[in-house]
């Protein structure tokens, strides 16, 4: 995910020392997803101002530490730019399962995964398998700063649904409370959650989508996140076995 960029946030009254061992966890998991090979998302800073100036990370600044299975979906209602839509978190509900994928326009490696992600969401959404329960939801979802990238404003979205012919709404986060709440860090970042009757959804996957990234000429197969989506579609438990972890 690009790094979420606030610009004027409130800096909560946190002792300098405190930040900065909260930070030296971020650098780790920073560390990793950049090895993993993810865009980080342009999160607006809540640092104190002091440790601001000693901590200047230009590729990306996370604010969260990610989440584990298990989690519960966190409660939404953001917009759709292409149509005006307000969509909530229980519109969904009807659903065995929900994909929440944190995207943006701008990042590489998300248009690395554009095309297979439209087919792997077009299939599973419909769901023609006599073996697999009722279709999977999707939603995306960007909250990239558009401070930092403008290219990732609501016109511009609008834009990318529609010439890609997203068969999912793509929603505003323009707050980015939403990432927060959902532990987003970074994009592309997938969370699959299964929904048992009145149950909330719960997390059970959270992800890469395959092995193949924009420098390594691995073919894009989604075959990581459709092994997980399956296992949900069809009753069976997900592998706790997830790269990124």
């Amino acid at each position: 995910m690009a790094t979420v960029a606030t610009a004027g946030a409130h800096a909560p009254d946190v002792p300098q020392r405190a930040f900065l061992a909260t930070r030296t966890k971020q650098l780790s998991f920073l560390s990793t997803s950049l090895k993993m090979g993810f865009n980080l998302l342009q999160l607006r800073s809540t640092a104190p101002a002091t440790a601001r100036k000693n901590l200047i990370i230009r590729a990306a600044r996370i604010e969260s530490q990610g989440v584990s299975l298990g989690f519960r979906a966190p409660h939404f209602e953001l917009p759709e730019p292409l149509t005006g839509k307000m969509w909530k978190l229980e519109d969904f509900e009807s659903y065995p399962a929900l994909l929440v994928m944190f995207i943006c326009n701008h990042c590489p490696f998300v248009k690395h995964l554009q095309k297979d992600i439209v087919k792997l969401s077009n299939f599973y959404m419909k769901v023609a398998n006599p073996n697999l329960l009722k279709g999977l939801a999707v939603v995306a979802i960007s909250s990239n700063s558009v401070a930092t990238h403008p290219q990732d404003g609501p016109e511009f979205m609008a834009e990318e649904a529609k010439l890609f012919n997203y068969p999912f709404p793509y929603l505003y986060d323009e707050s980015q409370d939403v990432a927060r709440d959902f532990g987003a860090a970074c994009t592309p970042e997938f969370f699959l959650f299964k929904k048992d009757g009145r149950r909330p959804f719960q997390l059970v996957y959270h992800g890469q989508f395959d092995d193949s990234r924009p420098s390594n000429n691995l073919p894009v197969t989604g075959r990581d996140i459709r092994l997980a989506i399956e296992c949900v579609l069809s009753g069976q438990p997900v592998s706790s076995n997830q790269k990124p972890r």
